[in-house]
């Protein structure tokens, strides 16, 4: 009997929030369990959404300002301070360099940048923080966080000496970092970084190879974008004199477009996104209550399983026996093999142009999880399937005049 059911959506990229997830998902459950006990459990992975839900769950503020925008034009923006005596600021780089701010006619990760992250990072010291969160996801860029050093006060040089100009290909020509104009209160703030993990900067699972294609990049431009992250690693570790952390290969330095490099060449501690921004949700717990775990995300593929929030809402949800359903706007290689997820359905029921999938995602989601609900109950009412061990019926037997058939019929038999 489904009395209690969670609901822990991710969001779905430029389309819905986490929260307007949870809430298209609960019209379908309400559709077919009017009286069902919803719990709504809308997740941010440290993208879209990031700051908004995590100073509504402290009973903190936003704070509105303009900074740069990915593709370098003005943008409206926020970074949150989060309530009680907390003293701490949530920068989320998607609500300044996200991909949803670019343009698609102007997707090119070469060129985007994260100078708005460092400027929001700016303003939150102005506050008298002592503690600054940078959300890592649903990044538009790919410049190893090179724009947000030089909001903070770094310079970077070529070989002649010149400040480089924006955007993660530029890296190839940088060939010395100039820390002497960092903002100095840097040094007396703890900057956390919430990220994925198997987020790495370079190598064969380097970020620009992983990411790159999805924001614009052609073939040639991710061996480009490549190499300029491995230069920026070399000439960060040496100017900047990294110690302890591997800013090629050590977790979470790919994150955002390898934003997680550059800041933890400042100092920043890249911490796994889920062990920092869940912990205020009681979200064990409230899994554990549940009859039945729903969770979603845009897409749900061989990805999901490399920190995803589906993956994560699963993993807890098994340790708790509890069953999980995932929906997604699409389902990929993989979708059927993420670990603690027992059946997954896609929001389209019909191919349709990805514009139109995006404005209509509240009402697919929605009408989805109407229709797999109904089939849970269907199934939940069918007879349960004979044991293995019973005995096998009699063999059906077929009266002579049936015995001939033709073409491609087969014997009506039991085999």
């Amino acid at each position: 009997m489904l009395t209690r059911i969670a609901v822990a959506p991710s969001g779905f990229k430029e389309s819905l929030s986490a929260q307007a997830a949870a809430d298209a998902i609960a019209d379908g459950v309400r559709r077919v369990l009017p009286d069902a006990e919803l719990d709504l459990i809308p997740l941010v992975d440290g993208g879209e959404g990031t700051a908004a839900a995590l100073a509504a769950s402290t009973g903190g503020r936003l704070v509105a300002l303009p900074a740069t925008g990915p593709v370098g034009e003005p943008l409206g923006t926020h970074f949150a301070l989060l309530g009680g005596a907390r003293d701490t600021a949530v920068v989320e780089m998607a609500a300044v360099a996200g991909l949803s701010l670019v343009p698609r006619g102007l997707r090119d990760p070469g060129a985007t940048t994260t100078y708005g992250v460092g400027e929001l990072i700016r303003a939150a010291l102005d506050t008298g923080v002592r503690r600054i969160l940078v959300g890592c996801g649903d990044s538009g860029t790919s410049d190893g966080g090179a724009g947000a050093l030089q909001a903070l006060g770094a310079r970077l040089l070529d070989a002649d000496g010149r400040e480089l100009p924006p955007g993660g290909r530029e890296l190839n020509r940088l060939r010395r970092v100039d820390p002497a104009g960092l903002d100095p209160r840097l040094a007396d703030t703890e900057l956390l970084v919430a990220c994925n993990p198997y987020n790495v900067l370079c190598g064969e699972r380097g970020v620009a190879r992983v990411f790159g294609p999805q924001k614009g990049a052609t073939p040639t431009q991710v061996e480009e974008l490549s190499a300029g992250l491995e230069n920026w690693a070399r000439v960060l570790t040496r100017d900047l004199a990294v110690t302890g952390t591997d800013l090629r290969h050590g977790p979470g330095t790919g994150a955002s477009g390898g934003l997680g490099a550059g800041l933890a060449a400042l100092g920043a501690r890249l911490l796994p996104r889920f062990d920092v921004l869940l912990d205020s949700l009681d979200l064990d717990a409230r899994l554990a209550r549940a009859d039945l775990v729903l969770t979603a995300e845009g897409a749900l593929d061989h990805q999901t399983p490399r920190g995803k929030v589906p993956a994560e809402v699963a993993r807890r949800a098994k340790l708790h026996g509890r069953p999980v359903l995932a929906l997604a706007g699409t389902l990929g290689e993989g979708a059927h093999d993420v670990p603690g997820v027992d059946a997954c359905h896609g929001i389209l029921p019909a191919p349709m142009a990805l514009a139109e999938a995006l404005v209509r995602a509240s009402e697919l989601l929605t009408d989805a999880t109407e229709r797999a609900l109904r089939m849970i109950l269907l199934g939940a009412r069918l007879p349960a399937p004979a044991s293995v061990t019973a005995p096998l019926p009699a063999p059906l037997t077929v009266p002579a005049a049936h015995a001939a058939v033709s073409g491609t019929q087969r014997p009506f038999s039991v085999r």
